[in-house]
């Protein structure tokens, strides 16, 4: 083993080196005072491994009297820079290596440039080291030198990437054009910037943005390439997504176009853009719609209040979905089954609106023909109501009350249980009748009005079935004759079916004007029933018919033990 002789002689250590000895294994032989202060050590390390204080330093591949810069460790682990030059020398037979360390502060370093030069490159290194992925590669490609973050990355270590080329992290990704460029480039001298798929050693893949700089001799030439990488895979990924995202909305948005009737408005409802299925069914042109609002396809078919309420709806970034009739330029009417989305700005508040469209004329013609057959078949029915109504209590009716004289003459005449027995049957046959004329059709909704016949029924159905009605109506005038049938006919079904299920002694019926609107309401606290098992009995159905007959919507609320409650609403005409 080779002895410091330096090692006790204390005056002597500003003036000697900063020298490791280390034998042909990498055993170190002998280290300097210098030494152990510039690696911050407390102890002798003659006899370990260098790899202890300068680790992944292959003395074998260093050239002697060149000076590279390295790391190493002091006794807490943390990694500091170093400059190194190494000369060999041959002692009884052996090998040994001398290294002569230099630190950023010795400002004595022979052949180097200026000390603040050379620190400066320190800094910079060292900065690239920490913070990209760095390698250096000769003149042919071959890879001289590799930082930590490259061997990371890769999943290579050093020594299985020392001596090779890129192609060994080749992911296959790029065409062979794309790396002849690259080549190229470089080989002329230019810097080469651009994206680059690799691939590691675990046949992950990952994207690193790289710069490559060649180092040129002084002919011009590139010796050696500098390539400064950082990974950008999560960059790549999300862009990717991005333009994925961004096909699947213009795929979306040339369904729609193809599809349906497309515009955009600005807040304030002015058309910023419109698509040519909306030019197509409005026959304005594109130049004639924008800027303008909705106003100019306006039908006047529907009421003030139903825009407000549109408007109302979408002002507070809610999606409204109806059914529009507009006009056409030529004058020509058409429904649209309309859905406008606000677009929502970061204060919540709508900055634009998205309404799609479908043209539904047809299916509205259709409903139309429909409704129309099914007016004229509910006025069919109370027509044949009426007129049976008639005939019954002014035939049978009068015939069994001429009866029911004769019999009360016969029994002022002779007295006998049979003829008192006819009599009483010839009564309650009467009342039968009477009953029967009146639930087909009560004269008094002829012959006064709706409100007197309500209350002409509910008095009946009071005594009939004890059941009190609290009656409450705000009309102050007849309505359409065709509205009013509707509404005694569904509250004669609803009360029905509170008789037959409710099980209660109590009942509300109310009538209101609302905008235009009767409201109808037939509430009671009964027993109530789950709307999913409503089965669509005779009764309701016709209830719906007739509520679709005047143009009305009819809703039925109801949960058990809470009662129910049936609502017609019907426009006024």
């Amino acid at each position: 083993m080779i002895k410091n002789t330096n090692r006790n002689h204390n005056h002597s250590t500003d003036k000697e080196d900063a020298a490791i000895v280390v034998d042909s294994s990498q055993v170190i032989q002998s280290i300097s005072n210098k030494a152990l202060q510039l690696l911050h050590l407390e102890k002798d390390y003659t006899g370990e491994n260098l790899q202890t204080l300068i680790p992944d330093l292959n003395i074998t591949l260093m050239e002697q009297g060149t000076i590279i810069q390295h790391y190493g460790h002091n006794n807490e682990g943390e990694r500091f820079p170093l400059f190194l030059r190494i000369n060999t020398f041959t002692l009884n037979g052996l090998e040994y290596y001398l290294l002569i360390l230099h630190n950023s502060n010795n400002h004595s370093m022979s052949g180097m440039e200026p000390q603040k030069v050379l620190d400066e490159l320190l800094d910079i290194k060292f900065a690239l080291d920490e913070s990209t992925i760095v390698a250096i590669t000769d003149q042919t490609g071959k890879i001289k030198y590799v930082n930590e973050k490259f061997c990371e990355i890769s999943k290579y270590t050093r020594d299985e990437l020392i001596g090779q080329d890129h192609r060994i992290i080749n992911s296959g990704y790029h065409t062979k054009d794309f790396i002849r460029n690259l080549w190229r480039t470089i080989a002329n001298g230019e810097v080469w910037h651009g994206e680059i798929k690799n691939r590691a050693k675990d046949d992950t893949y990952y994207w690193v943005d790289t710069t490559i700089v060649p180092f040129l001799n002084n002919k011009g030439k590139p010796y050696q390439y500098l390539a400064i990488r950082n990974e950008i895979t999560e960059h790549k990924r999300v862009v990717n997504e991005l333009k994925k995202s961004m096909q699947e909305l213009v795929d979306l948005k040339f369904a729609l176009d193809e599809s349906t009737i497309v515009a955009i408005t600005d807040k304030q409802g002015k058309i910023t853009y419109v698509n040519d299925q909306f030019v197509q069914i409005s026959k304005y042109s594109r130049g004639e719609l924008l800027g303008r609002t909705h106003s100019i396809i306006n039908s006047g078919y529907h009421p003030s209040t139903f825009f407000k309420n549109l408007w109302k709806t979408i002002g507070n970034g809610k999606v409204w979905k109806g059914e529009i009739k507009n006009k056409a330029k030529d004058g020509t009417y058409y429904w649209v089954d309309t859905t406008i989305v606000p677009f929502i700005d970061e204060a919540g508040k709508p900055y634009q609106y998205l309404a799609i469209r479908s043209e539904i004329t047809k299916r509205k013609r259709v409903e139309e023909e429909l409704q129309y057959t099914l007016t004229r078949i509910i006025n069919v029915q109370e027509e044949e109501r009426r007129r049976l109504s008639r005939e019954i209590h002014d035939g049978i009716g009068q015939n069994l009350y001429s009866h029911l004289i004769t019999i009360n003459r016969l029994s002022s005449q002779m007295e006998h249980p049979l003829v008192d027995q006819m009599l009483e049957e010839a009564a309650e046959l009467i009342q039968e009748v009477r009953d029967f004329s009146w639930e087909l059709r009560p004269s008094v909704l002829d012959d006064l009005g709706l409100i007197p016949a309500i209350r002409s029924f509910l008095n009946r159905f009071s005594e009939s079935y004890h059941i009190d009605v609290y009656f409450d109506c705000s009309l102050t005038a007849r309505l359409d004759n065709n509205i009013e049938i509707t509404i005694y006919r569904i509250i004669q079904e609803a009360l029905t079916n509170v008789r037959k299920y409710a099980n209660i002694d109590q009942a509300t019926v109310a009538i209101r004007e609302f905008d235009n609107i009767v409201r109808v309401t037939i509430e009671d606290k009964g027993k109530g029933f789950e709307l999913d098992q409503l089965s669509s009995g005779v009764g309701l159905i016709s209830m719906e018919e007739r509520a679709r007959s005047v143009s009305g919507d009819l809703q039925i609320k109801s949960s058990p033990g809470e009662g129910s409650i049936v609502i017609l609403e019907i426009p006024r005409n």
